[in-house]
């Protein structure tokens, strides 16, 4: 594999694009492939059968690309289809850090509130890894319907997307947790209204940076990390592809980025 193949990273719409950012700050030398399926978005309510067809949709344009990594920067997809998707190609998948370990390394790990899509919190991968570590931690899923769509269309701040969030948050400050996990990649975009309906006692994990970090060790034991004086950064889209520029250009500099419409079907 040559070592200056790019990394593929891939999500239902524009959430992963929070990863890319952390992939971009901690890997400059990469050569990175975004695609955001933002003709399907949201994946959540969508029967599993169907995610993981798109999966594979997504896998396979990665593998005409020879990559030398995919990212699934998608909790959906990471807790539906990571472990068996793995099985299926040549390259390393990596999935959506949990966030579980950002948790409890703050400390405050005692009733903890996840927010999710519902297909993740019908998973239950949060749950389970909290337990796995604490048999005595409160857990609060939260499924949040409404935040994705309205994400993707460009509301990450004003009244409609406050009052969504305010829906999912309110009950979890009602029931004093201490952390709440973001089990939605898309969800970063709004950490700070999050944050501000929350309150300060609360503590906001983001996994993104976990995330690029564990693709980052696996480059380094595979001994293929890149030889590039700068990274190229190619954001493919299934569509709208200004509105998915716009909203990159909250996240980092676009300035030397290509945008391109990639249809799969």
């Amino acid at each position: 594999m040559n070592d200056n193949a790019p990394i593929g990273i891939f999500d239902s719409g524009i959430g992963g694009l929070t990863v890319v950012k952390e992939m971009m700050d901690m890997m400059p030398r990469e050569n990175l492939i975004y695609f955001g399926d933002t003709a399907r978005t949201p994946y959540g309510s969508r029967p599993e059968a169907e995610i993981l067809e798109f999966m594979q949709q997504i896998l396979a344009f990665f593998a005409a690309q020879k990559v030398k990594m995919a990212v699934v920067a998608c909790n959906t997809m990471t807790a539906l289809g990571l472990e068996w998707m793995k099985t299926q190609y040549s390259f390393p998948l990596v999935g959506v850090n949990t966030g579980v370990e950002l948790a409890f390394a703050a400390g405050k790990c005692k009733k903890a509130g996840i927010l999710a899509t519902q297909a993740t919190i019908a998973s239950g991968s949060h749950s389970r890894a909290i337990r796995s570590k604490d048999t005595t931690v409160l857990v609060y899923p939260q499924a949040c319907p409404k935040l994705v769509p309205l994400i993707e269309r460009e509301q990450v701040q004003g009244i409609e997307i406050e009052q969504a969030t305010a829906e999912y948050v309110l009950p979890m400050k009602k029931l004093a947790v201490n952390v709440i996990i973001l089990g939605c990649t898309h969800y970063p975009f709004i950490s700070s209204v999050i944050q501000k309906i929350a309150g300060k006692e609360i503590e906001i994990i983001d996994p993104a940076k976990e995330t690029a970090k564990e693709a980052q060790k696996i480059l380094f034991q595979k001994g293929q990390v890149s030889e590039e004086c700068e990274g190229k950064v190619r954001l493919c889209f299934s569509a709208d592809v200004e509105r998915a520029k716009r909203m990159a250009e909250i996240m980092f500099n676009t300035e030397k980025i290509n945008f391109e419409l990639v249809t799969l079907e």
